[in-house]
C-alpha cells in the first residue's frame, strides 16, 4: 500500500492482472518506486516527442490518448478507462511518444518506472508475456480501427464510436444513458469525421429513434440497429 493525499491506493486492486504474475519481492519494489498522480480536467499527462519514463495505471477517472494532425485536426487513438495500462509502448519500442495523452475529465493515474518494469520482465516469463499479450490485443484493435475509419461511411464510423463507449464505460442506472460525457468535437475526433458532420449524424440516428439526446448525455433506443449500422458501415 502506499499513500498520497489521505488516499490509500491498494495495488492489488489497482492493477489486478499484473499484481498477480509477481512475485513478493517483485510487489515491494513495484510499492517502494510507484508515485500517485493526480490530474484536473483536460491536463496532459504526456505529449508526442516526450521521452517514455512510466508505466501508467489508470486507477480512476477517464483518460484520452489522442494525436495531433493536419490542419491542427485531433484524432482520438484510444479512451481508457479503470484500470488500464498505458504509455508503455513506446519505452518498449525505444523511440518518443508518438501520441499525447490527457484527463478527459480528473483522475488518478499510478505511475510505476518503466526501467523496473524493463527488469521484472527480463526475469519473470509470466509478466513478459503479459505485455506480449497486451500489445498483440491492442495491435489487432489498432487494425480493425484503421480499416473502419478509413472506409465505413460516416454513419458507420459515429455509430461504431457509439457503440465502442457503450461496451468500454457501460450504462448509467436508467439502463440507457452511455457513462461518459463526449464533446460533439471529441465524439467527432473519435469517429474521424469533422464537427458539424458529427453534429449531423447525431441528428439523423434522433431522427430515426436510435438515440436521444440531452446535452453532451447519449441515450441508447435501439442498440440492435446502433450494432447493425456499426457492423455494416
Amino acid at each position: 500500500m502506499i499513500k498520497d493525499k489521505g488516499d490509500v491506493i491498494s495495488f492489488e486492486a489497482s492493477i489486478p492482472d499484473m499484481w498477480a504474475l509477481l512475485e513478493e519481492n517483485e510487489r515491494e519494489l513495484v510499492k517502494d518506486a510507484a508515485k500517485i498522480l493526480h490530474l484536473k480536467k483536460n491536463e496532459i499527462i504526456y505529449c508526442e516527442e516526450e521521452v517514455p519514463k512510466d508505466l501508467m495505471c489508470l486507477l480512476k477517472g477517464k483518460v484520452k490518448i489522442f494525436k495531433n494532425g493536419v490542419g491542427g485536426r485531433s484524432q482520438i487513438i484510444r479512451m481508457i478507462r479503470p484500470v488500464q495500462n498505458f504509455g508503455y509502448r513506446a519505452y518498449f519500442a525505444k523511440e518518443p511518444y508518438v501520441t499525447n495523452a490527457s484527463a478527459f475529465e480528473a483522475s488518478t493515474v499510478c505511475l510505476i518506472p518503466m526501467v523496473l518494469i524493463e527488469q521484472l520482465v527480463m526475469v519473470n516469463t509470466k509478466l513478459a508475456m503479459y505485455f506480449i499479450t497486451e500489445l498483440s490485443t491492442d495491435l489487432g484493435i489498432a487494425d480493425e480501427r484503421v480499416v473502419s475509419l478509413t472506409q465505413k461511411h460516416i454513419r458507420g464510423r459515429l455509430a461504431e464510436s457509439l457503440v465502442f463507449l457503450l461496451e468500454n464505460y457501460g450504462l448509467e442506472e436508467d439502463g440507457a444513458t452511455i457513462s461518459i460525457y463526449l464533446s460533439r468535437e471529441d465524439l467527432a475526433n473519435l469517429s474521424n469525421m469533422t464537427t458539424s458532420n458529427a453534429i449531423r449524424t447525431l441528428s439523423t440516428f434522433v431522427d430515426e429513434h436510435i438515440i436521444a439526446l440531452d446535452g453532451r448525455k447519449i441515450k441508447i433506443m435501439d442498440e440492435d440497429r446502433l450494432r447493425k449500422i456499426s457492423k455494416i458501415g
